[in-house]
């Protein structure tokens, strides 16, 4: 074996780093020493942009620790397997938590804090019986680190004595998002002023992972759990408060990650507001919406012991359904009846066809379109049936519309009468069509939702969670409610609702139009407008859905018309009412009848007088 040679110029050299490093380090110690809330900073040459966060609207000055003893500056790493965070000493505060299993859609890491961003902020302010209000976030905390069994834990102090502190604890299981985080007091009722509540205040900027702004922000707000399980959100205003009485958690929901903030003893009064970012300022790129929480504690015997748990992690129904806290009203699945479908019936039959069948995502929800049009056809069967023979009454309705197009009035009665007679009143088929109506809304907020639709690809679609662009707008053009971008699942969804429409109402609308009405044939065209303009910006999934549910829909109409119903039975069947003897007529019938006759002979006296 070769003996390798003594490299003395290396040795030399880190002897001088050493001996340099030894001299800074007793330079910047003494430097503590004699100013021990002074940390060295070193400030960037371009100005910082981002919003700043401040507790209370009051300066983010520091205040003298009074009683307290100095603790040190350092920021240390506290992690698991799934998230790893950085704590600074300087107010036990969570200054980074990076998510390492995700990435965002350009593939940079996911953090719902950034270190050196002044993007979190927690903050505890209370009063000291001389009047001095005290905030934690100026105060040097001493940590401290152990184990708890397989449990990380890390303290924080801040000392009054040796029995004398407040503390910041926070303790990490392995693989798992959710973190215990306590703040107690041990021999301190002689210090705080306990007539002053104190308060904590919670404040978050909101950063846009997707590439969608608005789709992002949409899904983006406070929602909180107070009372006795009531849970409620704070909306999406361009500022928007709501303030609470035994708040048991705040989540800061950010579409698809969210950190909640839960607590065993129910805040006593909590204010929350969102304020959003991104309608307020349309140059930045960054953050969707400012999160703050000004949470009113209580003080037990004198001493704070609040046992909290902290969540960052993803907005996964499965992940935050397991923890048994009423987690999953996080995820919006809708209010009422629309939940109650998603919860049932939507997302245990997409988790059977993705997680435990394995098929892919694009093709699990043509599946999942194909089954939710089998569950609701004996429904719509009848809506079917009507819209099929609609068609084929066209002609003979056409010559009604001809003969009576001078009256109105006995126009509509022998229009009615042929669909009565061939049993295809349309109001017989709204009601199966409106009860689908509920899936409808359900699917709506289900697809935007859904986390495991995110960043999943189907063909020219690369996540189907969010908008499909295959074209970008010349730079500068960003059309009002359309976007900077042209989507194709939405225009290809507009398509086929158009001829949906098309084939099923649209010559009836054009030949039953009555004086003074709405232009039905524009309210047709409506529909597939509203979809290729405010689903362009929308999650794909949820657009490639209605399309293939109207493409379902326009197979099973042919069907029907060419296979179920024989044209020839319909019209022998209109013969034969018109041949068979007039029943008469009860009396609620006669007096209608009557009521109708003489309000034609009025519109006749009215045409003849303006001649």
């Amino acid at each position: 074996m070769e003996q390798k040679s003594i490299d003395w110029k290396s040795i030399v050299g880190m002897g001088l780093i050493f001996i340099i490093l030894m001299y800074w380090f007793s330079q910047n110690q003494a430097d503590v020493e004699a100013n021990p809330e002074t940390t060295t900073e070193t400030s960037a040459s371009t100005p910082d942009t981002t919003p700043q966060l401040t507790s209370n609207n009051e300066p983010a000055t520091a205040i003298s620790n009074g009683v307290f003893q100095a603790g040190s500056n350092e920021i240390i790493t506290f992690e698991n397997d799934l998230i790893q965070f950085k704590i600074d000493s300087k107010g036990a505060l969570i200054q980074e938590a990076l998510l390492k299993s995700y990435k965002t859609y350009d593939s940079l890491p996911v953090y719902l804090a950034k270190p050196n961003e002044k993007d979190h902020q927690l903050d505890l302010v209370f009063v000291t019986n001389d009047g001095r209000k005290m905030h934690t976030k100026d105060m040097s905390f001493t940590p401290s680190q152990s184990m708890n069994g397989a449990n990380k834990v890390l303290s924080f102090k801040a000392n009054v004595g040796p029995s004398q502190f407040l503390e910041f604890r926070y303790e990490l299981q392995p693989k798992n998002y959710m973190m215990d985080f306590t703040i107690r007091s041990q021999g301190l009722s002689q210090t705080f002023n306990t007539a002053d509540a104190p308060q904590l205040n919670w404040e978050m900027l909101a950063y846009k992972r997707s590439k969608g702004m608005d789709n992002e922000n949409r899904y983006t707000e406070i929602k909180f759990e107070y009372g006795d399980g009531s849970d409620d959100y704070t909306g999406q205003g361009a500022e928007a408060d709501e303030e609470e009485d035994k708040v048991s958690y705040i989540a800061y929901k950010q579409h698809f990650f969210t950190s909640i903030l839960l607590t065993d003893t129910p805040f006593k009064k909590a204010k929350l507001i969102s304020e959003n970012i991104a309608s307020q300022d349309d140059e930045q790129d960054t953050y969707t919406k400012k999160f703050n929480s000004q949470i009113e504690l209580e003080y037990t015997g004198g001493e704070l012991a609040y046992n909290m748990d902290w969540y960052f992690g993803p907005t996964d129904y499965d992940i935050l359904d397991g923890y048994d806290r009423n987690l999953d009203e996080v995820v919006d699945l809708g209010w009422g009846i629309f939940g109650w479908i998603n919860e049932f019936v939507i997302r245990p039959l997409f988790s059977l066809l993705t997680k435990n069948a394995g098929i892919p995502y694009g093709i699990a929800i043509i599946l999942l379109t194909i089954c939710v049009r089998i569950i609701l056809s004996p429904v719509l069967y009848k809506s079917y049936m009507t819209q099929a023979k609609m068609k084929i009454l066209r002609p003979e309705l056409n010559r009604i519309a001809e003969k009576y197009k001078d009256n109105a009035m006995k126009k509509q009665q022998e229009t009615m009468r042929i669909q009565s007679e061939a049993g295809a009143s349309p109001l017989s088929g709204c009601l199966p069509g409106l009860l689908q109506m509920p899936v409808f809304f359900a699917l709506f907020k289900f697809f935007p939702t859904a986390f495991d639709l995110r960043q999943k690809s189907f063909l020219w679609a690369d996540d189907l969670s969010s908008y499909d662009q295959i074209f970008k707008l010349p730079e500068g053009w960003d059309i009002p409610f359309y976007g900077d971008h042209v989507s194709l699942f939405p225009i290809l969804a507009s398509v086929a609702i158009f001829f949906y429409m098309q084939m099923t109402t649209g010559q009836t609308m054009q030949n039953t139009q009555q004086p003074g009405m709405p232009n039905m044939k524009f309210i047709m065209y409506l529909s597939p407008l509203f979809m290729l303009v405010f689903f362009n910006n929308y999650a794909s999934g949820l657009s490639l859905y209605y399309f293939v549910s109207n493409l379902i829909t326009i197979g099973i109409m042919l069907v029907i018309k060419n296979f179920v119903i024989k044209e020839d039975k319909v019209l022998a069947k209109i013969e034969k009412a018109k041949a068979a003897p007039k029943k008469k007529k009860g009396r609620f019938a006669s007096k209608m009848s009557e009521i109708m006759e003489q309000a034609q002979a009025q519109q006749e006296e009215q045409k003849k007088g303006k001649k």
